[in-house]
């Protein structure tokens, strides 16, 4: 489901308008993949072949020539109201000088927290679901909503995206996460097309899958009984993806591979295996 949702936003979307009109449109699916809309609104053609946007330095070196952050952080209670009341958490990031960036995040967050999959959301910014929010809450519902950067050089930016649900009466959250890789130069968000070589994605399925394998003999909750689990918890793809310095970074929402308890699980294909996989310039240097 997640990757066909993700073709289909794919399929529809055009690079971003500078002034980023109301989304238009059913934008469907689980809380976990409402802001693909936005993710995928502008996909990119990626740069030459000869030149690499992954620097052979870690994280830690690279995030120094990166997109300067200015952290973004509230925390709202509706107005008017005493004792228990519905909150607004916000805990996300600005990028002075990148405005594109910086409300695409807003934008997707926002839309990370609809979860109608027959209704379009009747908001597409932060400040428009804070109001609806107010509106609809119970006394001690709750919303957080966090972005951070997961890898960080002078050419890309990869964001964390996640948005937690608490709604009063619920056993436990809806939570869900989706990455954005975002190209500084061009100033337009990247897919999983965008990063392989064309025809290569049952290549790709196929590392994954061996990573999944060495997860599954290290995950607790499957070491008892691996095949049940595996029966229970079937291996599936996904097109939630990060760039980082050690290779791809796969990122699962609760129950997609493994029950809640086990969180979302996150299994990283290192850059040697995705060689003849990735396009070139998505490979450090050997």
């Amino acid at each position: 489901m997640a990757s066909d949702l993700l073709r289909a936003f794919h399929a529809l979307s055009s690079t971003l308008p500078s002034r980023f009109p109301r989304i238009g449109g059913a934008v469907r699916g689980s809380v976990l993949l409402a802001a693909a809309a936005l993710l995928l609104s502008a996909c990119a053609s990626g740069p030459r072949d000869n030149l690499t946007l992954i620097p052979a330095e870690l994280d830690q070196q690279t995030r120094q020539s990166g997109l300067f952050t200015q952290p973004v952080q509230w925390t709202h209670e509706r107005p008017g109201c005493s004792g228990e009341c519905p909150k607004l958490v916000v805990d996300s990031l600005a990028f002075p000088g990148h405005a594109r960036l910086t409300t695409l995040i807003d934008h997707a967050l926002a839309l990370m927290t609809w979860q109608d999959q027959q209704r379009p959301a009747p908001y597409d910014t932060l400040a428009g679901y804070q109001d609806y929010f107010w509106r609809t809450a119970g006394l001690r519902d709750e919303t957080v909503l966090t972005a951070r950067t997961r890898y960080r050089n002078r050419h890309l930016t990869v964001v964390e995206l996640d948005a937690g649900l608490y709604r009063t009466g619920m056993a436990h959250g809806i939570t869900g996460s989706q990455f954005l890789i975002w190209n500084n130069a061009t100033e337009r968000a990247l897919t999983i097309d965008n990063l392989l070589v064309p025809g290569a994605r049952p290549a790709f399925d196929a590392a994954l899958r061996e990573v999944h394998a060495g997860w599954l003999r290290e995950s607790p909750a499957a070491r008892d009984n691996p095949d049940n689990f595996l029966r229970m918890w079937p291996f599936v793809s996904s097109d939630n993806v990060a760039l980082t310095d050690l290779g791809v970074i796969v990122k699962y929402q609760p129950y997609e591979i493994a029950p809640y308890s086990s969180g979302q699980p996150e299994l990283l294909i290192p850059y040697a295996r995705l060689r003849g996989i990735l396009r070139p310039e998505f490979l450090p240097p050997q």
